[in-house]
């Protein structure tokens, strides 16, 4: 789930959800004036014609009409009176504004309205049991104060669908606040507070579940709905929370008995007024709220989550393989990345043939203006400094000091920050894939850094194997030139300087041969510098830089997987998996993220070779020397039915497998590469009894080692 998913308050912001209508902001007006009387309420009601529809069809019923002729607006308003033409007003309005809301009409609200014109009512009539002078203010808090569970219900209709329709309590607002981090009082008191009126009905909404001991001072409006809620909702709940509250309204057990009894039949009259149906709201079942399980431990949430990327990352790797030619797999590439990492656009910049610049892509809608972009490596940027040193970037739209050509990609994707993620491959940075989002996501992507990465490392790996095949040498032959045209450049100019020494000497020498004066001093500085030229052409030949490998703790890394896996439900408990380490540290000069993709693959392949259940080992069976080199012996072998001749024969090839599933048979055709990319050996025993892979790994400084052997047979030859 998104940010975005999870702050209901960001999703109540950009909601639109429906302002207050201006008649109801207008009544409210007129009932607070003092010298207000009919004539102002008249003309008020005349300037909304749907109103003076409600109001006419009311005052035409049989209820108030008992002539065959028809009222018009004037007659109606005399005689419906005062108080029913403004409960029509303001329950018409509210009613109007609110079944508009999004998800209203796909939600049967019938108990809801006759909740909240219970509690209307009820507000309204302990309002003039206590004299308070704003009786209808009363009624329009009642009707409104749990509008909060419909601006729920619109803005988070996925998460609040099960408790719109539970018991409206104090354990519902736990709920709330637990699952959506707001409650439905907190959310109808920031609706109301966007109206700006001039009154207490936003608090009177907020504080209808708050604790009665805190209302003792609080004002009467406040209090009032809080009565007529417990009054209304649960009113043989809690008998001592009722007594409390009528207490707090100054009214006694008998005023409420009456309140009460009253409340019922004015209800059904006002519903009836409204053309409301009430019909069977009292059958609509009100579970109790429901909260989700708690959270899984996050440790064990994190290694699930480790295994799947895994796992996910494979299958990517898998489905690049499968692809036909450069082009396609850019495509694959971008609309995976799109779908995995939710980007609303992505593109692929790819490093030009002489290493100088990242170039566009054509693809999608901005074909033509990515085939002409470039951002130059040379010069400062974030994207270019991304793919320089290798590592993830986040870019915004606001972030100081943005190139010109980062603005022009901005523009291009229509987005406020970018996702910078290198194209690594054997210490190369072939390109970066960009990705445009919102910038509330950024956080997202912080957290999922580690699957970003595993996934640029698998699209690395196939688009350099594309590259290999689609015309990657000619461009890495292109590269070199230029390597050496600049260190030819280098040389001529350091050779100049030599060489002007050397025909500055010749010419000494002619004359001092000429006059028979010894010349050997002068033939031992000309000797010297040609020996210097020698040296500075000879450096033309030494242009590609030292690697420095990396140190892997094989047995930390067959931790970390056996993990991984125990920590799943992917090995069932019929599987064993074994380990068999050396006793002294197994150290080699590899990446250890290779190392784990090669041992999840052997691993999960193990594991669907024993539907049946069965065995799994991994050993560590000691060095060999092979070839004049070092290597570590890591074994992983199953006790399955063993591989067929036809398979054995073809198992490192990029086939399609016979195995029924997603997989295809290129887990190992991507095991084999990534062997030999750690400069290692793999090869396969199969019989009756099972099936081993053994891998060789270069041991820790077995290249340094044969250095020194080659370097000591030279000594005694």
């Amino acid at each position: 789930m998104h940010q975005s998913d999870q702050d209901i308050r960001n999703r109540l912001l950009i909601a639109r959800l429906p302002a207050m209508p201006q008649i109801l902001i207008k009544l409210i007006e007129h009932l607070q004036a003092d010298d207000a009387g009919m004539p102002e309420l008249a003309a008020l009601i005349a300037k909304d014609a749907g109103m003076t529809s409600k109001i006419l069809t009311v005052a035409n019923s049989s209820a108030y009409h008992r002539n065959n002729r028809a009222v018009g607006l004037e007659q109606s308003l005399v005689s419906l009176g005062t108080d029913m033409i403004k409960t029509l007003v303001i329950s018409e309005s509210v009613f109007q504004t609110f079944n508009s809301f999004p998800h209203s009409g796909s939600t049967d609200l019938r108990s809801f309205w006759k909740n909240s014109l219970t509690t209307a009512v009820l507000a309204r009539d302990i309002a003039r049991q206590m004299d308070y002078p704003h009786v209808e203010e009363a009624y329009l808090a009642g009707l409104l104060h749990n509008v909060g569970r419909l601006a729920l219900l619109a803005t988070a209709p996925k998460e609040y669908a099960y408790n719109f329709m539970a018991r409206d309590d104090e354990d519902l607002c736990v709920v709330e606040q637990r699952t959506l981090q707001i409650t439905h009082s907190e959310a109808g008191a920031w609706l109301i507070e966007r109206w700006h009126l001039d009154s207490f009905l936003a608090d009177s909404v907020l504080y209808h579940h708050e604790p009665i001991a805190r209302l003792e001072s609080a004002h009467p409006l406040i209090r009032i709905v809080r009565l007529a809620h417990l009054l209304g909702c649960h009113p043989g709940d809690n008998a001592q929370a009722l007594d409390d509250a009528a207490h707090l309204c100054g009214l006694d057990g008998g005023a409420l008995e009456q309140v009460a009894r009253t409340a019922e039949r004015q209800v059904e009259k006002s519903a009836a007024h409204l053309g409301i149906d009430l019909a069977g709201a009292d059958d609509i079942a009100t579970p109790p709220a429901y909260a989700p399980p708690p959270p899984v431990d996050p440790v064990q949430q994190r290694l699930s989550e480790e295994v799947r990327n895994i796992m996910l990352v494979s299958e990517m790797g898998q489905t690049f393989a499968r692809q036909h030619g450069e082009t396609g797999l850019l495509d694959s590439m971008t609309r995976s990345a799109r779908i995995l990492f939710d980007f609303d656009t992505t593109v692929v910049l790819l490093e030009n043939p002489t290493g100088h610049a990242l170039v566009g892509v054509a693809g999608g809608e901005q074909q033509q203006r990515l085939a002409e972009f470039s951002i130059a490596l040379g010069k400062p940027g974030m994207v270019a400094q991304s793919a320089n040193d290798r590592k993830l970037a986040y870019v915004s739209r606001d972030d100081a000091g943005l190139s010109l050509a980062e603005e022009q990609l901005f523009r291009i994707l229509g987005t406020d920050s970018l996702v910078c993620l290198p194209l690594v491959a054997n210490q190369r940075c072939l390109g970066v894939l960009i990705g445009g989002a919102a910038a509330w996501q950024m956080p997202h992507f912080q957290k999922r850094e580690r699957f970003l990465q595993s996934f640029g490392t698998q699209a690395a790996v196939a688009l350099e194997t594309a590259m290999s095949e689609r015309g990657h040498a000619k461009r890495q032959i292109a590269h070199v030139a230029e390597e050496y045209r600049e260190a030819s450049r280098r040389v001529v100019h350091e050779v100049n300087n030599p060489l002007s020494i050397i025909k500055n000497y010749l010419s000494v020498l002619d004359s001092k041969l000429a006059r028979r004066e010894p010349v050997v001093g002068e033939m031992s500085i000309l000797n010297e510098e040609i020996d210097r030229v020698g040296q500075l052409i000879n450096g033309l030949a030494d242009l590609q830089p030292t690697e420095t490998s990396r140190v892997t703790d094989v047995g930390r890394v067959v931790d970390d997987v056996l993990r991984l896996f125990r920590a799943t439900d992917f090995v069932p408990a019929s599987v064993q998996i074994l380990v068999r380490m050396q006793e002294q540290a197994a150290e080699i000069d590899g990446d250890a993220d290779m190392l784990k993709q090669i041992l999840v693959n052997l691993v999960k392949n193990a594991v669907e070779a024993l539907p049946n259940g069965g065995k799994i080992e991994i050993a560590n069976r000691g060095y060999v020397n092979r070839e004049r080199r070092l290597y570590l012996e890591l074994v992983v072998s199953d006790s399955g039915p063993g591989l067929s001749q036809e398979v054995l024969a073809n198992l490192f090839s990029v086939v399609r497998s016979s195995k029924d599933g997603a997989n295809h048979g290129l887990g190992l055709s991507i095991v084999h590469g990534l062997v030999k990319k750690m400069q290692g050996q793999i090869t396969c025993r199969s019989g009756n009894t099972g099936t081993a892979f053994e891998i060789l790994l270069p041991a820790r400084g077995s290249t340094s080692q044969v250095a020194g052997v080659n370097t000591r047979a030279m000594d005694s030859v």
